[in-house]
């Protein structure tokens, strides 16, 4: 169908293709070299020099409608309109005679919240990245967008000379509803910079934004699974007994929860086809898979790290045997905070009181992994606000006291997981076994811990439970699993300064909730009776 896109001011192309099917999509990515089929028909393809996020190349123009919003700092960088219009101007240009691939659709599966979009590429592979990544639309002649997306990869900004700080940069102007893209071929930045687009909408309106998973239950009964990227949000949330909402992002509102997208962006560095299932028999014709490496056969080496250990793969949800292809459920009654921690310092599993949830909910403490942004090579400790704090363009206080309402009313449990390591840190630990994780996380599920006795963590301040059918004593004891218990002792008075330190810029949060978070040491050697 033919569109008119003279309103983007973009001309004299070669032709445009506006929602061409998956199959006449891999066609021209395969044609114009963009990458490669697989053995089971994925289509392979290479990202080059940016196989993550560029965090620190995003920016938001600066006006009357962001200036008073937007929490602006290190994470949200502010540009100026004119800055924004050169560079838009420069990559109009750029785009001429070129063909241009068009995918419409929406952001948000509950009608009341969705956003309508357009996607403007280059490439025809991430067309198809948005294809399937966004909630597709029955009737495409009654598209309106309401905001767009233009991306390309093939273009390169002049760095400090175009007002940016490199090549690439990632552009969100809120007045004109565009978003600008050039310089990446990562496509993963279409996908977060509408989330970050709902997160400065949807709390307006009094929705909270979430970067989490969610699944349910055969009763309708909702989980949801808050954490960055690489803590298990995709894994975990993908049960062959649950139906999966959404492995990413979601919004939560009076009328329940709902997903922001139509696919899943999962991770799959050292995939395991026995452990993580439903996801191995997703990758197939219609999935995009991002800088992984192929065998002479065209079969994927999911263990092979020489591109990037942040390898992906983007497939439609109904690419999942057990899905809620709606992308709704009921609030929820529990709520799981994952972390990776690379130290082995954090309980693998705690439960939280509201206020600590907030607390550890405004932290967001994590361990970035090697390859989710640029220059991460090893786990690194970070604190990233609501567990998205790159995405979130809003005071951190806003999600947390959203956060903190819908506890209240709905009576949520809320507990913290820790997916990373024991017995140490990454150098002299190992990463917890994911079958502990799941009989965990399925004893949260199932309620059982309603009659387990549980400690206090005497810094961190957690409650700790003293059993979990599934998982050995042991394991649940963080300060046993390590060969020096004195050693453990330190370092979490490490862990804890640096979630003391962290959570001094909050200026204005209650007290209540200030002092919900790690302490000083109380008894430690409490912890070994267990």
């Amino acid at each position: 169908m033919e569109i008119n896109i003279d309103y983007l001011n973009i001309k004299n192309y070669k032709k445009l293709y506006r929602n061409i099917s998956t199959a006449e999509l891999i066609e021209f990515a395969v044609k114009r070299g963009e990458g490669t089929l697989s053995d089971t028909g994925a289509l392979v393809i290479n990202t080059g020099k940016y196989t993550g996020r560029s965090p620190k190349d995003r920016f938001i123009v600066k006006d009357n409608i962001t200036e008073d919003k937007i929490n602006w700092g290190e994470v949200n960088l502010p540009i100026e309109e004119k800055v924004f219009d050169k560079i838009y101007n420069d990559v109009i240009e750029y785009l001429e005679g070129k063909d241009l691939f068009v995918f419409d659709g929406c952001v948000g599966a509950l009608k009341t919240y969705t956003l309508p979009i357009r996607v403007v590429c280059e490439c025809a592979y991430q067309a198809m990245f948005a294809n399937q990544m966004f909630v597709r639309v029955e009737d495409i002649s009654k598209h309106v967008p309401e905001f767009n997306v233009i991306s390309a990869p093939g273009f390169k900004a002049k760095g400090m000379e175009d007002g940016l700080n490199s090549e690439a940069f990632v552009l969100i102007n809120f007045s004109k509803k565009i978003v600008l893209i050039g310089g990446t071929a990562y496509s993963g930045e279409i996908k977060k910079s509408m989330f970050s687009i709902m997160n400065f909408l949807l709390p307006q309106r009094g929705v909270l934004p979430m970067h989490c998973s969610a699944n349910k239950g055969k009763n309708g009964d909702t989980v949801i699974f808050f954490g960055l990227s690489g803590t298990g949000k995709t894994t975990l949330s993908t049960d062959s007994l649950r139906k999966l909402i959404g492995d990413d992002e979601h919004g939560w509102c009076k009328d329940g929860v709902f997903n922001f997208e139509g696919g899943c962006y999962a991770k799959v560095i050292k995939l395991d086809k026995n452990k993580e299932k439903e996801i191995y028999k997703a990758i197939r014709f219609g999935t995009v898979l991002e800088n992984v490496v192929l065998d002479k056969n065209r079969v994927p080496n999911y263990d092979d790290n020489r591109f990037t250990e942040n390898t992906r793969a983007a497939y439609p949800l109904n690419h999942i045997d057990n899905v809620d292809l709606n992308g709704t459920g009921d609030s929820p009654k529990k709520i799981i905070f994952l972390t990776a921690d690379a130290f082995g310092i954090m309980p693998p599993i705690s439960k939280l009181t509201k206020e600590q949830a907030m607390y550890y909910f405004m932290s967001g403490y994590t361990s970035k992994v090697a390859g989710t942004e640029r220059g991460i090579t090893e786990p690194k400790a970070t604190f990233s606000a609501c567990f998205g704090e790159p995405f979130m363009l809003l005071n951190p206080e806003v999600y947390a006291k959203l956060l903190g309402e819908k506890i209240d009313e709905h009576s949520a449990e809320v507990y913290l997981v820790n997916t990373g390591w024991i017995g140490g840190d990454y150098n002299k630990g190992k990463r917890i076994n994911l079958t502990y994780t799941r009989a965990m996380v399925n004893a949260v599920i199932s309620n059982g811990f309603e009659k387990v006795k549980f400690y206090e963590h005497p810094i961190l301040k957690v409650l700790v439970p003293e059993t979990c059918e599934g998982v050995p004593k042991g394991v649940l004891n963080p300060r046993d699993m390590w060969e020096n218990e004195d050693e453990y002792d330190e370092e979490a008075m490490k862990l804890c300064d640096k979630f003391k330190d962290n959570f001094k810029k909050f200026k204005s949060i209650s007290s209540d909730i200030a002092l919900a978070g790690p302490g000083e040491a109380v008894e430690l050697k409490k912890m070994a009776i267990l």
